[in-house]
Formats: structure tokens, sequence, C-alpha cells
């Protein structure tokens, strides 16, 4: 992933793990390698996480809306 490091992917990682979102699969192979998968607990927060992001993506032209009526009143306040 871009922009983030190992080590900050290792602890968000190992912090979702510890709150139930995501299983982890250390294989004993070499190279090593771990897979990741969601839990039923993580489906269920991706589910909602999406549902979100609809919902902001059906609201924009209304959240524009409020910014634009906000910027022009602060801008003629006195």
């Amino acid at each position: 992933m871009g922009g983030v490091s190992e080590k900050m992917l290792a602890q968000t990682l190992q912090t979702l793990e510890r709150d139930g979102f995501v299983h982890r699969d250390a294989k004993p192979v070499i190279p090593p390698r771990v897979d990741y998968s969601l839990t039923g607990l993580g489906r269920e927060a991706a589910e909602q996480v999406w549902a979100l992001a609809r919902w902001t993506e059906r609201r924009l032209d209304a959240v524009r809306s409020a910014r634009e009526t906000y910027d022009e009143r602060k801008a003629h306040a006195p």
C-alpha cells in the first residue's frame, strides 16, 4: 500500500485482529506468508462503512449546498 509504512500496517492489522475484525493465518512456509480475512464482525463493519460511503455520495449535493450557504453567510457577517 502506498504511503503506509510496514510498521503502521502491521500495527493496524494487529489492532483489527485484536478487536475481532480480521483473522490472521500465518503459513509455515519460506518465505513467510500471512493471509488476513474478515471475520463475521469485520464483514458487518465493512457493510456499515460501505452504506455510509454510499449515503455520503448520494447526499454530496446537499453538503455542497450547505457549505455554500455557510460560506456566503460568513462572507457577509460583520
